[in-house]
C-alpha cells in the first residue's frame, strides 16, 4: 500500500511544503530524465501477491492480520494491506532472463507455504482469488481497518473530499448489485498480483502504450473475480469495484467531467512519463502529505539520486490499472517500471505466473513486433475492449488491428500467444519456462475456462442443491482445497457439496441467510390480490410496507386462511384491505443478529418468520424455511460422519 509515514493533508502550511516537495520532485525527475541519470541496460521483473485470510471453520473473513504480523515480524516480505483480512508478500526483484518465471513461483509458493504453517496457529487459511466469496457487507465496516495510521489517513482523506453522502456501488452481470457503503473500505475486497517491469526511459512512451492496449485481452484470459456479496456480477468484478469504492463523484444536473482516482486513463501516452504524474497532480488534489527530509533538487546538485518521496506518496493514492513507478535499485541508479495492476490473485500461484509470462512476454514481443501501437488501433477501441473484458473475461469479444472482430480465445491462441513467445525467448527465458507457463494460457483459451469462469459455473451448480451462504462456504473451501494441490484452474473439477467437510452456520448473522428478493404489498392493496400473490409465488409470508419502503404489517398465508374461511367477515364487517387482517407492529429483527438468535425469539413468540430491519428500513426476511434448510444440512453431514 506504499508508504507508511503519511499525514492527512488537512494542514495549510504542512500541505503547502508537502506541495512544494512535490514541485521539486517533478523537477528533480525531469532533469534525470534529460540528463540520462536512469538505468537502462538491464530489465528486471518483480511482483507482489495480495492474499485474503479466512476461518478454517466457517470460510469467512479471519480479521487476525494485525496478530499475525504480530508473530511474524522477522519475516520482511510479509506486509499489511487495508483490512484487518488482508496481508501482502513482496517478491524479490530478478533479471528478465533464464529461470526468472520459475524463480518467482518458487519464491511465492515458499512464502505461501510458510504463512500457511503459521495461520494454522490462528486456526486459519489463505485464499488467492481477486475477490474473496463469502466477504459479507459487514466485513468492510471501518473496525476491520487495519490500525495504521496511513490506512486511517488514506480513509479520512478520501471521506473528506465525496461530494455526496455515502459511496455506491451499480453492478449488473448474471445478477445485479445496488448497495450504498458508507466508507471507501469497500476497496478491500479486492485482492491482486501485481506485476513490475523495468523499461528504459526512451522505451517507456512505446511499451505503456502497448500496456494498455494489452491489458484488456491479458485481463480477459487471467479473470478471477466474478462474485461479490454472493452476487454473479462481472469476470472481473475488481475493475469496477475499485473504481466504485473510492469515487467521491455524484451526479449533478450539469454536464461537468470529473476524473475518478481510480482510471483506465484518458489518452494514448505522447512523449514522456512526466505526462502522467502532471496529470495526476493537476487532476487529483493532495489527499497524503508526510514530512520529507530531502530536498530533491538539492541531493540533484550534489550528483546524488533523490528518494522523491513526495511524488510517490502522491502517485500511490492516483489508482491506475497500469501505473508508472520509480525506484532506485541496489546499485544506487534509479530506474521507471510499469506496474500490471489488471491481474487478479490466483486461482493458483502457477496461474498467477502464468498470467506474468504472458504479459510480459507479450509486452516485450509486441515492443519489437510493432514501431508505435497508435499506428495499430485507437485509444477508444482500446478502453472499450478494457471495459468489455471487465465484463465478459474470457467470452470477450474485441476490436483489434485494422478494426478486426475477434473473440478473446481466438486472439490469444493465433496472434499473441506466438507475440509472447518470441518476447520470452529475445529475453533468453528457459524454453521449459516459456512452454510450462504459455502452455497453461493455452489451454485455457482452448478449453475456454479461467478463474472466473469456473466459479460462475460452481456457484450456479451449486446454488442449485444449497443455501446460497453453504454454497459460497464450499466454493471458497475447493478454491482453497484446489489451491494447495497446485494444479492450474483449467484442470480443476467443479466442486460437490460433500467437498466441504463442516458446515457451522449457528453463530453467523442473519443477513447471510435472510432472502432479500422480496414480494411486497402495501396497506391498502386489496386481500384478494395478496392471496393470489402468495399462491403464485408459493410464498407463506408477505411484508407490508408504505411508500418509503418501510415496515408497517405482516401477511401470513395462516391469515388468509382464516380469512377466506370466515367468509369474507372480520368482526362482522367485510375485509377488503390488507390493512383489515394485517399484524401490525410485527416482531423483526437486525441484520446483525445471529441465526441462533433468531431461531429462539421465532420458538418464543410461535412465529414462523421474521422480517429484517436495519435503521427502520426492510431489508430481508428470514423464514422457518431457511432454519429446516440449514438443519436438514446439518443432519445429512452428521449422517455422512457416522
Amino acid at each position: 500500500m506504499g508508504e507508511q509515514r503519511v499525514l492527512i493533508a488537512s494542514d495549510p502550511k504542512v500541505m503547502q511544503r508537502f506541495v512544494k516537495n512535490l514541485l521539486r520532485d517533478v523537477q528533480a525527475l525531469e532533469y534525470m530524465l534529460d540528463n540520462e541519470w536512469f538505468e537502462d541496460d538491464v530489465v528486471r521483473i518483480g511482483a507482489e501477491q495480495e492474499m485474503c485470510l479466512v476461518d478454517t471453520r466457517t470460510f469467512k473473513p479471519a480479521n487476525i492480520a494485525t496478530e499475525v504480523l504480530e508473530k511474524t515480524k522477522k519475516w520482511d516480505w510479509l506486509e499489511s494491506e487495508l483490512a484487518r483480512f488482508n496481508l501482502e508478500t513482496n517478491m524479490t526483484p530478478r533479471v528478465f532472463k533464464g529461470d526468472c518465471l520459475s524463480q518467482m513461483e518458487g519464491e511465492v509458493s515458499g512464502y505461501l507455504e510458510k504463512l500457511r504453517k503459521k495461520l494454522g496457529d490462528f486456526n486459519a487459511e489463505l485464499v488467492l482469488t481477486g475477490i474473496l466469496p463469502t466477504l459479507r457487507k459487514f466485513d468492510l465496516d471501518m473496525e476491520n481497518l487495519t490500525p495504521k495510521e496511513r490506512y486511517k489517513a488514506l480513509m479520512e482523506a478520501i471521506n473528506s473530499q465525496l461530494i455526496g453522502n455515502s459511496y455506491e456501488l451499480r453492478l449488473m452481470g448474471i445478477d445485479e448489485i445496488l448497495v450504498k457503503h458508507d466508507s471507501p473500505l469497500l476497496e478491500a475486497c479486492n485482492t491482486s498480483f501485481q506485476v513490475h517491469l523495468q523499461v528504459a526511459p526512451q522505451q517507456f512512451v512505446h511499451y505503456y502504450n502497448i500496456a494498455q492496449t494489452l491489458a484488456a485481452p491479458i485481463m480477459a484470459m487471467a479473470a478471477n473475480s466474478p462474485i461479490l456479496f454472493g452476487k454473479r456480477l462481472w469476470h472481473e468484478t475488481r475493475i469496477a469495484l475499485f473504481q466504485q469504492a473510492l469515487d467521491i463523484r455524484t451526479t449533478h444536473d450539469h454536464m461537468r467531467e470529473r476524473s475518478p482516482r481510480v482510471s483506465f486513463g484518458s489518452g494514448w501516452l505522447e512523449d514522456s512519463i512526466m505526462e502522467i504524474y502532471k496529470e495526476d497532480i493537476a487532476r487529483f488534489r493532495v489527499l497524503l502529505s508526510a514530512e520529507v527530509e530531502e530536498n530533491s533538487l538539492g541531493l540533484i546538485q550534489d550528483g546524488k539520486v533523490p528518494k522523491l518521496r513526495a511524488l510517490q506518496v502522491h502517485n500511490s493514492t492516483v489508482y491506475r490499472w497500469n501505473r508508472p513507478c520509480y525506484g532506485i535499485s541496489d546499485n544506487g541508479k534509479p530506474h521507471l517500471r510499469i506496474e500490471n495492476r489488471v491481474l487478479p490473485a490466483g486461482p493458483t500461484t502457477t496461474d498467477e505466473i502464468a498470467n506474468a509470462a504472458f504479459w510480459l512476454g507479450a509486452m516485450i514481443g509486441m515492443g519489437e513486433k510493432v514501431k508505435d501501437i497508435r499506428d495499430h488501433i485507437s485509444w477508444e477501441d482500446v478502453r472499450d475492449n478494457f471495459a468489455k473484458a471487465a465484463q465478459f473475461g474470457i467470452d470477450t469479444k474485441f476490436t483489434w488491428f485494422k478494426d478486426q472482430k475477434i473473440s478473446a480465445c481466438d486472439l490469444v491462441i493465433q496472434e499473441l500467444l506466438p507475440i509472447a513467445r518470441k518476447g520470452l525467448e529475445k529475453q533468453k527465458v528457459k524454453k521449459a519456462d516459456i512452454d510450462k507457463y504459455l502452455g497453461i494460457i493455452e489451454a485455457r483459451a482452448k478449453g475456454h475456462m479461467n478463474g472466473a469462469r469456473w466459479q460462475l459455473r460452481a456457484y450456479t451448480k451449486l446454488r442449485k442443491e444449497v443455501s446460497r451462504d453453504e454454497a459460497l462456504s464450499v466454493l471458497t473451501a475447493c478454491i482453497i482445497e484446489n489451491q494447495i494441490k497446485g494444479d492450474p484452474v483449467h484442470t480443476w473439477e467443479l466442486p460437490k457439496v460433500e467437498d466441504l467437510k463442516e458446515y457451522r452456520p449457528a453463530k453467523l448473522k442473519i443477513e447471510e441467510f435472510m432472502e432479500t428478493d422480496l414480494f411486497t404489498v402495501q396497506q391498502d392493496d386489496l386481500i384478494e390480490l395478496v392471496a393470489e400473490l402468495m399462491d403464485w409465488k408459493k410464498i407463506r409470508y408477505m411484508p407490508v410496507e408504505d411508500t418509503k419502503g418501510n415496515l408497517i404489517g405482516l401477511i401470513t398465508s395462516r391469515l388468509l386462511l382464516r380469512y377466506f374461511t370466515q367468509k369474507n367477515r372480520i368482526n362482522g364487517k367485510s375485509a377488503v384491505h390488507v390493512k383489515d387482517i394485517m399484524i401490525k407492529d410485527p416482531i423483526t429483527i437486525e441484520p446483525s443478529s445471529t441465526i441462533l438468535s433468531a431461531m429462539k425469539i421465532m420458538r418464543k413468540n410461535k412465529i414462523g418468520c421474521l422480517p429484517v430491519q436495519k435503521d427502520g428500513e426492510l431489508i430481508g426476511i428470514i423464514t422457518e424455511m431457511e432454519f429446516l434448510h440449514i438443519s436438514g444440512r446439518l443432519i445429512e453431514r452428521l449422517e455422512r460422519d457416522e
